[in-house]
């Protein structure tokens, strides 16, 4: 039942088990971050037992919840935080589905009954690392530029650089969409006009980093993202395949992130295990999806 956060004066509230904000658990759901579902609510684009939802609504798992015309399911029995780190070839899209029928990330994820939420996206021609994760907080605010999290490209560069090129990106660049700028530019390897650097970003922009290459005149030949905050690509994770991080890494994600870590028990050993035999098959390369057979020509 839905439940006011606000009694009338003078009334105390009566507790519900299990009840939660309304614009939490949305965006717990992977809708969008707290304050974007506060404004969805106000704009009245929620509804909770088909009637329109204010500012202050509680929920619970027994509530039926509409948000812009979608069935969202909230759960009181939150499941543990999960995070898989995916390394991205190039030639997938980022979205659920595809009318080209392209190959996507999400077809390479484990289907483990969990809702996986893309933190974040890499354009079809960007490999990389990318974090899915079961909690939509966790995804929101590892997007949000307010978490200031940086992320870092290894990038090949045809044309000519110099130190005054590198001087304006790190300066800043008037982009279409404001200005953007690289905060650390590393040299990497090659020579002349075939040159290899590390370059890092604070925000997630479409196409940030090769536009802003692009901006100087030069040509981004390849494009890999290689960190996202704390978490970097392993080396035995090839291309293709993810790997699911464990308890201590998803809680240094979530400091990261600013977001209070999960107090969860150790996990148990018939999972430990399982972990175990999957980083066994990523070093011997046994998980790695096999290539997608040629569509005949018609």
């Amino acid at each position: 039942m839905v439940k006011k956060n606000a009694p009338e004066q003078g009334e105390q509230p009566v507790p519900v088990a299990g009840d939660e904000k309304l614009q939490k658990v949305l965006a717990r759901a992977g809708c969008g971050s707290r304050r974007e579902m506060e404004r969805a609510i106000v704009a009245g684009e929620v509804q909770v037992n088909d009637r329109t939802a204010t500012l202050g609504d509680r929920v619970t798992d027994s509530d039926k919840i509409v948000f812009r015309g979608k069935s969202i399911k909230n759960k009181s029995v939150r499941s543990k935080r999960r995070v898989i780190l995916y390394n991205k070839p190039e030639g997938e899209i980022c979205s659920r589905q595809d009318p080209e029928g392209r190959r996507t990330v999400f077809d390479a994820l484990p289907s483990s009954g969990e809702r996986w939420i893309s933190v974040g996206r890499l354009d079809f021609n960007t490999s990389g690392l990318l974090l899915f994760t079961n909690d939509g907080d966790l995804a929101n605010k590892l997007m949000h530029p307010s978490s200031v999290i940086d992320r870092e490209y290894l990038v090949r560069i045809q044309g000519e650089v110099d130190d005054a090129m590198k001087k304006r990106l790190l300066e800043g660049v008037l982009l279409d969409d404001g200005v953007a700028r690289f905060t650390d530019i590393v040299d990497g390897a090659g020579e002349s006009r075939n040159r290899w650097f590390y370059c890092v970003v604070m925000e997630g922009r479409n196409r940030e980093v090769r536009r802003l290459w692009e901006s100087q005149g030069v040509r981004v030949s390849r494009l890999k993202r290689v960190r996202y905050g704390n978490i970097f690509i392993p080396s035995h994770v090839r291309v293709g395949q993810w790997l699911e991080l464990n308890n201590r890494e998803i809680a240094d994600l979530c400091l990261t992130a600013g977001l209070e870590p999960e107090r969860v028990k150790p996990d148990a050993p018939d999972t430990h295990k399982q972990r175990e035999r999957h980083e066994r098959k990523l070093r011997a390369g046994r998980n790695k999806r096999p290539a997608r057979p040629a569509k005949p020509k018609s």
